[in-house]
């Protein structure tokens, strides 16, 4: 009895050429029970659902993946006389300054200038009249040219970014759990009506305090839609479905992300570049509206909300006059919403050791992927281009999409995330141990490997998370395993803003922590062609398998007896 983590067959039985369906019958296993319960979809209802809940992540790049080009800084100087200063008027206006690192070039002062007195030069002082910008990349106009975020002011930049993340945060763990309790497509539809008017309220902020205050908000409304969508999808598939259905949505991410560098090359606002993410968001809302987007069937399930469980056999009795929930007729009157008792949760020893491993996995594949990004500039002292970054960072992750797709469903997701944090460690290892030898080629070919790693890592950690986490406790899991990427991202913007100092012993410390995430998951279970768990006991069934398992001869007539018994 009760739940096995062995891949189980559909309960499907024939009689007279009718097949019946036994989602009520069949209790005592509510892992195969979610699987019947998608099977009454039907395929093409199916298919309809996963493409709906697939295509608002090409928007909600927009609003996620924005902060490179809204918070970018420009090269600037304090604002003179005439229209564009000529090289000399710069050079007789302008103090330079030496190179902040060793290695580095001096240049001319960005945020100082010559005070002139009777035509002589007099003192420097800092810039009276404002600063003028030379943008070549991004956005034209910006938070930081609109508002001059630059010199004194630049610790908003640092402070928008780290705000910014924990409204993620706030997001994840938040919305999460209310899609728990409430259900996800309720989750979904407040999530999506608050980041519509965030998104708006965002446009029209007058001043970084307010902007700040609103993008907190904005992101933890499109964390929320972000996660209620990603578990509505995952329940929604067959197990043979759920990684491919998963690369599919994260390539159409990547895909957003590509076209908001588009719009942004073509808009060159920022209020423009936000406007035309969060417009189309409006048009999701419509998924409120019975009958188009319905609730997740496992939720339903769990809850025992009968009215909408008969919804979904609706199809199947009118082609098949099939009776198989009718039993579900006679239940009690449902609560309405899962029953999660906190003191088997607390004693729930396995989902808690399965949660820790990969959400230490998730904090330092998250944190270790701008170290990768902003290596060469922190070693050689050169900038790269943004448009360089920003493609490289893209295209990785998209490269590990196709990567995880054309591998985890034939190795495994614990082989798989085993190998991906190996080769992250691998390549910063060599970065580190070897910078002083590697040629500028080799420290890009090594860059590119631990950032083309560590995201497949970052993004196999939620799908993970999402496959061993039961239905009762799904969106708490996945929202905190995201959470805990969260927090490791925010080591991106304090670099910033202590201008990447100490980037050494920073890369070091996410290195050896990636080698020790190494070992912690061999811990790990293996979720591969396996029904999602339901309850909280379904999940304490996933545990490691032994590493070394004995063959043994079920054959009953070669089987020896026990002479003791």
């Amino acid at each position: 009895t009760g739940w096995s983590a062995e891949p189980q067959p559909f309960s499907l039985c024939s009689a007279g050429g009718e097949f019946f369906f036994f989602a009520a019958s069949l209790r005592v296993d509510s892992g195969r029970d979610g699987e019947v319960m998608v099977l009454a979809l039907g395929r093409k209802k199916q298919r309809l659902l996963i493409a709906l809940s697939i295509l608002p992540n090409l928007f909600l790049a927009f609003l996620l993946s924005s902060d490179p080009l809204l918070t970018l800084a420009s090269p600037h100087h304090c604002h003179l006389p005439g229209a564009t200063p000529t090289p000399e008027l710069l050079n007789a206006s302008l103090p330079w300054e030496k190179g902040e690192r060793e290695g580095e070039s001096g240049r001319l002062s960005p945020c100082k200038q010559y005070l002139f007195v009777n035509g002589t030069r007099s003192d420097v002082v800092v810039c009276e009249a404002g600063w003028d910008y030379n943008v070549t990349e991004g956005l034209r106009k910006n938070i930081v040219t609109e508002w001059d975020l630059v010199c004194t002011q630049y610790w908003l930049v640092p402070v928008e970014e780290v705000c910014f993340i924990l409204g993620i945060l706030t997001g994840c763990l938040g919305l999460g759990y209310t899609a728990d309790r409430l259900g996800r497509l309720k989750t979904l539809l407040t999530s999506l009506t608050l980041s519509v008017i965030f998104g708006t309220l965002v446009c029209v902020s007058p001043s970084p305090p307010i902007f700040i205050a609103m993008r907190f908000c904005l992101a933890a409304a499109s964390a929320g839609v972000y996660l209620s969508l990603y578990i509505t999808r995952l329940e929604l598939c067959d197990p043979s479905l759920r990684m491919v259905v998963t690369m599919l949505a994260g390539l159409t991410t990547v895909a957003g992300e590509l076209l908001l560098l588009g719009v942004a090359v073509g808009c060159q606002s920022w209020r423009g570049l936000l406007g035309t993410g969060a417009a189309p968001l409006s048009l999701f809302l419509c998924y409120g509206i019975p009958g188009v987007f319905p609730e997740s069937p496992r939720w339903l399930l769990l809850s025992e909300r009968t009215s909408d469980l008969n919804s979904f056999s609706e199809r199947s009795e009118r082609q098949r006059e099939d009776d198989g929930f009718t039993e579900l007729e006679s239940d009690p009157p449902p609560s309405g919403r899962p029953h999660l008792s906190f003191p088997e949760l607390l004693h729930s020893r396995n989902i808690w050791k399965n949660m820790c491993v990969l959400g230490f996995t998730s904090f330092i594949s998250h944190g270790i992927s701008h170290c990768y990004s902003s290596f060469r500039g922190d070693v050689r002292g050169t900038t790269p281009s943004f448009y360089w970054t920003y493609l490289l960072s893209v295209c990785a992750g998209g490269g590990a999409w196709l990567l995880l797709w054309a591998t985890v469903d034939r190795c495994g997701r614990r082989g798989i995330l085993l190998l991906a944090m190996t080769m992250t460690g691998l390549a910063s290892l060599i970065l580190l141990g070897l910078m002083e030898y590697l040629s500028e080629s080799a420290i890009t070919v090594f860059s590119v490997m631990g950032l083309f790693s560590s995201q497949a890592a970052a993004s196999l950690c939620i799908l993970f998370t999402a496959e061993i986490m039961p239905t009762i406790i799904r969106g708490s899991g996945v929202g905190a395993i995201l959470a805990l990427g969260c927090v490791g991202r925010l080591s991106s913007p304090l670099m910033d803003l202590r201008n990447h100092y100490g980037y050494f012993l920073h890369h070091v410390v996410y290195s050896s922590l990636a080698l020790l995430a190494v070992l912690s998951i061999l811990l790990l279970p293996e979720s591969k062609r396996k029904p999602l768990p339901q309850t909280l006991a379904d999940g304490e069934q996933y545990r490691r398998p032994p590493l070394g398992r004995r063959r043994r001869d079920n054959v009953p007539l070669l089987a020896t007896p026990n002479p003791e018994t």
